[in-house]
Order: structure tokens, then C-alpha cells, then sequence
């Protein structure tokens, strides 16, 4: 399998470099921090307008660029990498992702176009109290009444659910689970913002009271649409830990050879040498599987269950020891606020902990493959 880039991606990536690298500087990445929103919302705008980048991976009938989930990992590979502080994942990863899974008709005219121009907002609304991931946990209960369905219970940990327009809530009925529709501004919604360590990523919790809602595809298909959309998120996860982990090791590496002890160079000490060694070995490991899981998931492998748990775990755990590296090496600047190496550690442990930890995902593969 050639997982050489095309001349095509090749420049989708040198122009999400540069124009990230001008849009996301560490000021801009701080400001967004404390910002309640979460996202500089003229900087969605020129995702949007300049570069399509919502609509990405959308059907081109529903007005998207019909791109494959290669170069939606690209793309949120140089944002890992930047740091870049948006909706696109809640929205243009999982939403739109669920949504194309579900394949409802009526729901993907509707809501699709809006999503891939950037006007709407979306997110996922999964997990609950208990810190699951998966829909067989899910409790939030869905009712049926002469009026429509309503949703009764809570979310917590809904990536961007204090800013989106539109909520895909996983709900229970009966035995079923089912994907349904909330309208940002619905009656019967409380919405939360959680504190949490990485300040780029913003998180709330939901909570329902006879929510009105609407449900999207079938109570059948509800499940494994939910689940599809699992891996290939935690694919993308995967993808954004190699762009963050790519930038720690630039960080160090530069540190290291300005750096002096002794007369010379920190970097030409052995010991530094090595880390900065392990930590290429593991960068260029966790590209090959995570670039794996792209293609599986672009080419509907069969085993794409088995390649996202692979690379989520592996590639979250090989950036998290990379960002402590970074801190190590970087020694007494490295723990200060000032210092961008913590915002690095902080995204690592959320990569980490989000859509299940590398504990989960390990112990996922081994089920999976019969271990």
C-alpha cells in the first residue's frame, strides 16, 4: 500500500500550512482560549468562503467538494499542527460524518448544504454522565408523542454544545437508539459549559426536558451509524495527534540546537540526541498507522474498526509523550504559562480522553481481532 500523497494533496497541505500558520499564530490560539465562544468566528468564515474547508468531505449534490476522508485527515492534520482553535471537528468531522451515515434524504438537504457553507454549526451529543462513548451506554431517552419525539435525560462532554446551532443527540427508545435533530435554541435545553484542561477545545453539558426533536434516518440504522461515525472521528483524532505531534518536535529540535550548556549546543549531548530521535521513530510510526486508518476509511476497508482503535491509541499516547518531551527539553521556560508547550500537552491529554482513551481502545482491538 503507497501512501504517498498526490501532487493534489500534496499542495492542499502546503496551503493549510501557510495559511494556518498566518491565521492561528499562538497570540490568536490564546485570545480564542478566553474567548466563552471558543472560535474566531472570521476566521470560520474564510474556512469557509476561501478555502471550502467545512464542506470538504460533503456529497457534491449537497453542495460540498465530495473530497475523500484522506484529505479531511490532511486538513485536520495541519490544524492539530497549528493548534487551531474551531468548530470544524464538532461539526465538519462528526456531525456531517453522522449525518452522511445516516443517509437520510430529507435531513441531508436540509441540514448538509448549510453545513458545508459554514452557516450552520453542529455537534454530536453522545456521551453522558459516565464518561461513555458508546451508544449501547447511552440513556437519554427519546418519546414519541402525537407532536413528535421529545428527549428527556443529559449530554456532558459535547464537543462545541455551547455554541452549535444543531444538536444530533444519541437517544434511546426503547430498546433502539436513534440519532435525533435539536434545534439550538429548542425549548427545554440548558446548556453548560464545562471547565476543562485543554482550553482549545470547549465542552458542555445538555440538558433535555421534554426536548422537541426530530429523528434523523431510522431507529435500525441509528446504531451503526453512530458507531461508523466513532471511527471515523477517532481516525481523525489520530490524524490531528500526528500535526500536533510533528509540532513539538520542531519546537524541540529548534530549542535544542539555540540552547547552550557548557560551551555548546544542548542538542549535541547524546542524551538529547536520543530523545529527539524516539520521538521522530514514534512520529513517523503514528503517521503510517494513522494514514492507514484514512485510507481504510476512504475505501470502506472491511477492517476499519480495528484500524481506528490501532491508530486513536497509538498516535494519541505517541503525541502525549512527545509534548512532555518537548517540556523537558525546553527545562524551566517549558512549564511556564507563557510557553506555547503546555497548550500542546493539555490537546495531547484531551486527543487522549476523547471518544474513549488508549486503555479503551487497546482492550476494543483485542475483542475485535479475537485476542
Amino acid at each position: 500500500m503507497d501512501f504517498t500523497l498526490s501532487d493534489e494533496q500534496t499542495t492542499l497541505k502546503e496551503v493549510l500550512r501557510d495559511f494556518f500558520e498566518k491565521k492561528s499564530p499562538e497570540a490568536a490560539v490564546r485570545g480564542q482560549m478566553a474567548d466563552p465562544s471558543g472560535y474566531d468566528r472570521g476566521l470560520w468564515r474564510q474556512m469557509a468562503d476561501q478555502l471550502a474547508l467545512p464542506g470538504l468531505t460533503v456529497p457534491e449534490e449537497f453542495g460540498g467538494a465530495g473530497f475523500t476522508f484522506v484529505e479531511l485527515g490532511l486538513v485536520v492534520e495541519e490544524m492539530g499542527r497549528a493548534l487551531v482553535v474551531s468548530p470544524f471537528f464538532a461539526s465538519s468531522v462528526m456531525a456531517t460524518g453522522l449525518l452522511v451515515a445516516l443517509n437520510d434524504p430529507d435531513a441531508n438537504a436540509e441540514y448538509l448544504p448549510k453545513l458545508a457553507g459554514g452557516e450552520l454549526i453542529a455537534t454530536v451529543a453522545l456521551a453522558e454522565n459516565s464518561g461513555s462513548w458508546q451508544p449501547v451506554d447511552v440513556s437519554l431517552t427519546a418519546t414519541e408523542t402525537a407532536e413528535g419525539w421529545i428527549l428527556s435525560g443529559h449530554k456532558s462532554f459535547v464537543l462545541d454544545g455551547a455554541v452549535a446551532d444543531l444538536l444530533l443527540a444519541v437517544a434511546r427508545a426503547g430498546r433502539r437508539i436513534g440519532v435525533f435533530a435539536v434545534d439550538g435554541a429548542a425549548g427545554g435545553t440548558t446548556r453548560m459549559p464545562l471547565h476543562t484542561m485543554d482550553q482549545t477545545r470547549k465542552q458542555a453539558r445538555i440538558e433535555f426536558d421534554a426536548t422537541p426533536a426530530r429523528l434523523i434516518g431510522t431507529l435500525e440504522n441509528g446504531c451503526r451509524a453512530v458507531e461508523t461515525m466513532l471511527d471515523h472521528a477517532s481516525i481523525a483524532l489520530a490524524a490531528e495527534a500526528v500535526g500536533g505531534h510533528g509540532r513539538v518536535l520542531d519546537m524541540a529540535v529548534d530549542y535544542v540546537k539555540m540552547r547552550e550548556q557548557f560551551g555548546r549546543p544542548i542538542g549535541s549531548f547524546q542524551a538529547i540526541k536520543h530523545k529527539c530521535a524516539s520521538m521522530l521513530v514514534e512520529l513517523e510510526s503514528a503517521r503510517s498507522a494513522a494514514y492507514y486508518g484514512l485510507y481504510a476509511a476512504s475505501h470502506g476497508d472491511p477492517e476499519v474498526a480495528q484500524l481506528a482503535s490501532l491508530a486513536k491509541a497509538f498516535c494519541a499516547d505517541a503525541f502525549l509523550g512527545a509534548s512532555g518531551e518537548n517540556i523537558q527539553m525546553h527545562g524551566g521556560i517549558g512549564f511556564t504559562w507563557e510557553h506555547p508547550a503546555h497548550l500542546y500537552l493539555k490537546r495531547a491529554n484531551n486527543i487522549r480522553a476523547f471518544l474513549g482513551d488508549s486503555d479503551f481502545h487497546r482492550r476494543r482491538l483485542a475483542d475485535l481481532v479475537g485476542i
